[in-house]
């Protein structure tokens, strides 16, 4: 913090030093947004070319294409100018080889720092082919936006990337020492199996001072974002037990529920009157920079018309800081295959999302002791945990943040704005529990348009080149010290 001092108006000689400063900055943000212009017609043809490669890590779908995905990525890279280029993987714990990861590497100059560029080039099956308005796999523009699987989520954020590298080295030259290390997944679609021993394996290879994961959002088309919380991660399964075995509904019907029924009740107590979330010792807060309206929200989610909202607070604590729990399974018969009988069990998978803060293993417990103390007429209740992903919470005074926030705001013209995500990265626990001194920055190309792993994925063409411009920014600005004069220990936080 300033001294009194050092807040009086500054004297000629010093004034002249700012406004030189200013006006070299100036210079360098018209050179770089110069030639972030001149290549993005470019950028945009090579994004067309990996939209066309069908590359989805599932075991149902064929690895070829991954691995041509990978390929692709890896030329791309060497186009940059940087020779250092590896394709690996790490084998799953069943001994079938992990996704491939591009690795490439630009080693900096004595005394300047690292940074770390993560995306991911796998991509989400195309779904239901039916409700794409174009081919899945073919990029086609439309009303200034990318329609394509991958478009948005995540090769536009492989091609910021390499684009904002390949601007920020072309405008600096030779004064470029920054280090530069590509990190691009090729199964975070498929829940990075193989990311923890990937980074134990290669831990001296990836290390870093600075990490920027392209795998988030923008506040909207036009303003720019920096997603500073991340809400956890945990599911199960609820199995309600009734009878030994199936009886005749007519017979027996009565003085006995069947397990459906009770496992509807267990699960009618999960929210209170209001649609919060009921369990007792889940963390909740009302802590949001910025908000969206309740129309905004209802347009983004396509909430149908009379349907009211649920929870308390506004709308974008509700989404960041407090837990949300959805049922996304249910084991029962098929409608049309229903018989006239009371069942004995039915099976239910819940997903619990954690606000920022919370101990995922302190909410898998919270969530047992709930169904287990509130079994409906004394049914069996049997809970099985599943899986479970730590929440992020980004340290905003960090130097990192500082600086990506001041490109943010440069690059799009508009003051950038501290977000939340409601959703979890799991493998950014990893990586703060691997590198527990690197500075986190969370970044995106999306817009709540996007509808990423949905139909008719698409990217904003405008928002991207401001999204590369920003980035070739905050390259420049760690390649010129912004990490030597702010708070360095910023690393995001978890739990």
């Amino acid at each position: 913090m300033s001294s009194p001092t050092s807040a009086q108006t500054p004297r000629g000689d010093d004034h002249t030093k700012t406004h030189d400063s200013e006006t070299s900055s100036d210079t360098a943000t018209d050179a770089l947004r110069a030639a972030v212009g001149q290549s993005f017609p470019t950028t945009v043809e090579n994004l067309k070319g990996l939209v066309a490669i069908p590359g989805i890590a599932w075991p149902s779908f064929d690895p070829k294409e991954l691995d041509r995905s990978a390929e692709a990525v890896a030329e791309l890279v060497r186009n940059t100018g940087i020779d250092d280029v590896q394709i690996l993987r790490c084998d799953k714990e069943d001994g079938t080889p992990g996704g491939p990861a591009v690795v490439a590497r630009r080693v900096a100059k004595p005394g300047q720092p690292t940074i770390l560029l993560y995306a991911h080039h796998d991509v989400q099956p195309p779904g239901d082919v039916s409700l794409w308005d174009s081919e899945p796999f073919v990029a086609q523009e439309r009303s200034g936006r990318l329609y394509g699987r991958g478009a948005a989520d995540d090769k536009a954020g492989i091609m910021a990337h390499l684009s904002a590298y390949a601007a920020t080295a072309k405008v600096l030259g030779d004064d470029f020492g920054l280090g530069v290390t590509f990190f691009f997944e090729g199964e975070e679609e498929a829940g990075s199996p193989t990311f923890r021993p990937f980074l134990e394996a290669h831990r001296d290879l990836l290390q870093a001072d600075v990490i920027v994961v392209a795998d988030s959002s923008n506040w909207k088309v036009g303003v720019p974002a920096l997603t500073t919380s991340l809400r956890g991660l945990v599911d199960g399964t609820i199995e309600v037990q009734v009878l030994d075995h199936a009886v005749h509904s007519g017979m027996f019907g009565g003085p006995v529920l069947d397990a459906p029924t009770l496992l509807s009740r267990l699960i009618a107590t999960l929210h209170d009157e209001n649609g919060s979330v009921a369990i007792k010792g889940l963390l909740s807060r009302d802590e949001v920079a910025v908000d969206l309206s309740e129309a905004e929200y209802r347009a983004d989610a396509s909430v149908l018309d009379g349907v009211r909202l649920a929870g308390t607070g506004t709308i974008a604590s509700r989404l960041w800081t407090k837990p949300a729990l959805s049922i996304i399974g249910f084991d029962a018969p098929a409608v049309d295959v229903a018989s006239n009988t009371l069942l004995p069990r039915a099976k239910a998978k819940f997903s619990l999302r954690l606000a920022p803060g919370q101990d995922p293993a302190e909410a898998m417990e919270a969530v047992r002791h709930h169904v287990e103390e509130h079994a409906p007429f004394g049914a069996r209740v049997l809970f099985t945990p599943g899986e479970s992903g730590e929440p992020f919470q980004t340290d905003t005074t960090s130097a990192a943040a500082t600086a990506a926030m001041s490109a943010l705001g440069e690059a799009w013209g508009v003051p950038a704005v501290e977000m939340g995500i409601g959703g979890s990265i799991p493998f950014i626990a990893d990586l703060t529990q691997v590198y527990p001194d690197v500075q986190i920055l969370v970044t995106g190309v999306e817009d709540p348009d996007s509808r990423a792993h949905s139909a008719n994925e698409s990217l904003h063409l405008a928002d991207f080149q401001n999204a590369i411009l920003a980035e070739a920014l905050l390259l420049s600005k760690l390649n010129a010290g912004a990490l030597e004069g702010g708070h360095k220990g910023g690393r995001g936080t978890l739990g």
